[in-house]
C-alpha cells in the first residue's frame, strides 16, 4: 500500500487538490500545484474568469445620462418687472373701459327710446352696459347672491395668488406662458374690483349675427374676459409645447442603446 508522499509527489494533500478543483470554476484550465511548502492564495486573490468576450458600455457613459449644459442649469427665471408691467396695464384698459361704458352706456335713450348703444360693426358687434353678477359670460348667475358673491370673491382671490405662484417657477425663454399669466391676471383683478365695489361685473361688449330674421347674441363680455382668454390660451400653447419636447426626449431615452464595444487587444 502506498504511502500519501508517493501518492501526491509534488506535496499537497488531496483535500488542498480538492478545494483548488472547486474554486477554480468548471470553464477554467487546470492550474499547475503550488511548491511544497507554500500558502495556498485565498479565493479573492485568485483571478476573475472572463464572463463575456464583448466589453460591455455603462450606461452613465450615454449622452442622455450626462448632467445638464451649463446653459440649462443657468436658465433666467421670468422678470417679475414684466409681470407687473403686463398686469398693471390689463388692469388699466379693463377698468377705464368699465367706467366709459358705466358712464356713457348706463340709462334709458329717450330719444331712440331704447337702451343705450354704440355701434361698432354694424350687425355684428355694439357696445352696451351690461351687470353681470355671474362669471364669465354670465355663469351662475342664477345663483343667490349670499352664495354667489362670497363664491366668485373667493374664487378669484384663489386665482390671483395660483398665478403669482405659477409665475415664480417660469423661465425667462417660456414666452407664451410668461404673457399668457400676468395678462390672466390682469383679467381676474378688474373683475375682482368689480366684485367688491359692486357686487357685480360690468359688461359691455356685445357681439351677435343676424340669422332668419332674428339677433343671436353671445353672452356680454368685458376687457377682463378677453385678457383672461388670451392668457389661457397662451399657457395652453405653452403646456402642448413642453409636452411635445418632453415627448421628444422621451423617444430619445427608447431609443436603441450602442452596440457594446469589442474589449482592445
Amino acid at each position: 500500500m502506498q504511502s500519501d508522499a508517493e501518492q501526491n509527489p509534488a506535496g499537497t494533500s488531496p483535500g488542498t487538490e480538492a478545494t483548488r478543483t472547486l474554486l477554480s470554476g468548471v470553464d477554467e484550465p487546470p492550474r499547475p500545484p503550488a511548491p511544497e511548502g507554500a500558502p495556498f492564495p485565498e479565493p479573492s486573490a485568485l483571478p476573475a474568469p472572463e464572463t463575456s468576450a464583448l466589453q460591455i458600455t455603462p450606461r452613465a457613459a450615454y449622452p442622455l445620462d450626462a448632467p445638464p449644459s451649463s446653459s440649462e442649469a443657468n436658465r433666467k427665471p421670468a422678470s417679475i418687472t414684466l409681470l407687473v408691467v403686463v398686469t398693471a396695464v390689463s388692469l388699466a384698459a379693463d377698468l377705464a373701459s368699465k367706467y366709459w361704458a358705466k358712464s356713457n352706456l348706463s340709462g334709458y335713450d329717450t330719444k331712440a327710446r331704447a337702451l343705450r348703444k354704440f355701434e361698432v360693426i354694424k350687425d355684428y358687434v355694439d357696445f352696451v352696459f351690461a351687470q353681470n353678477p355671474g362669471g364669465a359670460w354670465s355663469f351662475l348667475r342664477s345663483l343667490p347672491d349670499t352664495l354667489r358673491r362670497p363664491f366668485f370673491l373667493v374664487v378669484s382671490a384663489a386665482a390671483i395668488v395660483f398665478i403669482v405662484s405659477i409665475y415664480r417657477r417660469v423661465y425667462a425663454d417660456q414666452r407664451a406662458m410668461k404673457w399668457g399669466l400676468p395678462l390672466a391676471l390682469g383679467g381676474a383683478m378688474g373683475n375682482l374690483v368689480d366684485r367688491i365695489r359692486y357686487g357685480w361685473v360690468v359688461d359691455f361688449i356685445d357681439f351677435y349675427v343676424k340669422r332668419g330674421g332674428r339677433e343671436h347674441h353671445w353672452p356680454t363680455f368685458n376687457v377682463a374676459d378677453v385678457a383672461i382668454v388670451v392668457g389661457v390660451g397662451l399657457m395652453a400653447i405653452d403646456m402642448i409645447g413642453s409636452r411635445g419636447h418632453r415627448g421628444k426626449l422621451g423617444e430619445l431615452h427608447e431609443a436603441p442603446a450602442p452596440a457594446p464595444v469589442p474589449p482592445a487587444a
